[in-house]
């Protein structure tokens, strides 16, 4: 992916803060599935829809939801192992789709679903390239950390010159 095709994706993917308004009519054919329990499903469905949110950041990404019980979760590019694209046949058939975010040992509870998006596709792709991204850095901070260390053995080699010329032994 060129430099050029990574910013339209990321200017794309960083105007993603809502859910689609199909999302509701998901949880609605979701809550009509229950028969007689459906106003009762709607009511914590309907809340959540209208509290959804989204943030694409350069660190990584956050989402949140929920009136009486709010739940925040941000999560960074550093800690992504995998992603995963899904779709019902009730999303597929609202044009609507789910991205799940894995992390490393997290469980089920540790991962992040950006869900009712039509954009999951451009999702998908920038995250993966954020993700590339920030995998390649570590490799960068070693060489550099390299420099450091051949710096610090002068820095030993100097010190022990300079007790042994004192006339003091060091380990």
């Amino acid at each position: 992916m060129t430099a050029t095709e990574l910013a339209a994706l990321e200017k794309r993917v960083h105007l993603i803060t809502r859910p689609e308004p199909a999302l509701m009519w998901l949880y609605f054919f979701t809550s009509l599935a229950l028969l007689c329990a459906a106003p009762i499903a709607l009511i914590p469905l309907y809340f959540r829809y209208h509290t959804l949110w989204y943030r694409f950041e350069p660190t990584g990404v956050s989402m949140g939801y929920g009136i009486l019980f709010r739940r925040e979760m941000q999560l960074t590019y550093a800690r992504m192992q995998d992603i995963h694209l899904s779709q019902n046949i009730v999303e597929r058939w609202l044009g609507i789709g789910t991205v799940t975010v894995q992390t490393a040992g997290s469980g089920a509870g540790g991962n992040l679903t950006i869900v009712g998006t039509k954009d999951f596709n451009a999702i998908r792709d920038y995250l993966y390239a954020m993700m590339r991204g920030v995998r390649s850095e570590p490799h960068e901070a070693l060489a550099s950390a390299q420099g450091t260390d051949a710096v610090l053995v002068e820095i030993r080699d100097a010190l022990q010159e300079a007790a042994s010329a004192l006339g003091k032994r060091v380990p």
